[in-house]
């Protein structure tokens, strides 16, 4: 099929990098992103550190400057979201009543954040945390003694749980789960995770809500436990997840299954329509559906590969699982599968500043995950990716150098 235009839905990171791929690779014909906000696409990332805490700007989060659209002939349609796609023409709809037509259309709309289930949807005060007029009213919403209720423990409720107590906010997290984030980060490393908020003083609990109250104007004043205690609160934030965004692709009878259906090149059951980001989830060759990722670094490399996939391209090889976070002076990176059976290896330890917990499968460096170091983790990737055989000697000895493990060379 001849491509002279490309319509991409969404703004976010996977929608800017299949805009900014294009680009690169030599696309010369139309590109044009539609997002519902109002703002220019941006990061999201820093909603939950530093734009929360008041110290960055949605010009610091802007992923490029308004030149660079001009430079690169992408045209953004902003402030009105799309409601309707037709396939077969290659139409959209968009909320303001305009019709826009491309030849390839790419979904980049990731996700909802999951709601409270205990929610009405009424109250004033339960915040969620996506965009950024989300982080705007959570923000105004914190000042010194705010009692700040955060439900999950994950990376956003831990992230937010960091800035607000910093902010001055009373915090108290909830999870089900003790500790959180096992799946993603392992259980050594979630365990000194989620020990570390104690430090920022930030109550953690495991358990679940099973009665919110609400005084008379419908704002929620108090929470229950399934232990039976009471909470009294002034704010909550609900950090449970995300369901993918994927109303548009369901009525336009696309391929869907907890994610728009794509293939290795993003294309989904419709040959002009891609997917890309936090609601595509790939068919691999075997038929198998993989599971969705959700991270800033699964987004880039999904834009790229949905910009290669629509010039008919292969696809690049396959960079190991990676994403970060920060919290209270705290810098994590993971790579990898932290909860593919294997064995702990530390370089350092738990007790000091920086540290390294590799999972070791024989000769064989399945994942890693640093606090404090991004540059054992940047070798780790490359280990990772490369295959290169290593034992636990060498990745537990601060004197091996880890940039040499990368090239083969042991102790």
């Amino acid at each position: 099929m001849n491509v002279s235009s490309v319509l991409i839905a969404g703004g976010g990171m996977a929608g800017f990098q299949t805009a900014s791929s294009l680009r690169e690779l030599g696309y010369a014909g139309d590109i044009t992103i539609v997002d519902a906000s109002t703002a220019p696409p941006y990061d999201r990332p820093p909603l939950s550190k530093d734009y929360l805490l008041g110290s960055s700007t949605i010009e610091h989060l802007a992923f490029a400057k308004p030149e660079w659209y001009v430079e690169k002939n992408i045209a953004l349609v902003l402030g009105s979201a799309i409601t309707a796609l037709d396939p077969d023409s290659g139409t959209v709809t968009l909320a303001n009543g305009r019709d826009l037509c491309a030849d390839v259309v790419v979904l980049a709309l990731g996700g909802a954040a999951r709601k409270l289930p205990l929610d009405t949807g009424t109250a004033s005060n339960i915040h969620t945390l996506r965009t950024v007029e989300d982080a705007n009213a959570l923000h105004a919403a914190i000042s010194v003694g705010t009692r700040l209720l955060i439900v999950g423990a994950g990376l956003i409720g831990a992230e937010t749980a960091s800035s607000a107590a910093t902010l001055g906010a009373t915090v108290t997290l909830v999870d089900p789960f003790e500790p959180p984030l096992v799946p993603v980060v392992g259980l050594d490393m979630a365990r000194y995770l989620h020990a570390h908020h104690a430090g920022s003083g930030i109550r953690t609990i495991q358990g679940s809500l099973t009665q919110l109250i609400a005084d008379d104007s419908g704002d929620y004043v108090a929470a229950v436990l399934e232990s039976g205690e009471r909470l009294d609160i002034d704010q909550i934030l609900v950090g449970i997840g995300i369901t993918p965004n994927t109303q548009l692709a369901v009525a336009a009878g696309l391929e869907v299954d907890n994610g728009v259906i794509v293939d290795s090149n993003h294309r989904t059951s419709h040959p002009r329509v891609f997917s890309t980001g936090d609601m595509a989830r790939t068919r691999t060759a075997d038929g198998e559906l993989a599971r969705r990722n959700e991270h800033w670094e699964s987004a880039r490399l999904s834009g790229t590969a949905t910009a290669r996939g629509i010039l008919g391209l292969e696809p690049d090889h396959a960079d190991s699982h990676w994403f970060w976070s920060d919290r209270a002076g705290i810098h994590l990176e993971v790579a990898g599968d932290m909860s593919a059976a294997a064995e702990s290896v530390f370089r350092g330890s738990t007790q000091d500043d920086s540290f390294v917990l590799f999972r070791v499968n024989g000769s064989t460096l399945v994942a890693a995950a640093s606090i404090n170091d991004s540059m054992a983790v940047r070798a780790a990737r490359r280990i990772i990716a490369a295959g290169t055989a290593v034992t636990a000697a060498d990745l537990a000895n601060p004197a091996v150098n880890l940039k040499k493990l990368t090239r083969g060379i042991a102790s």
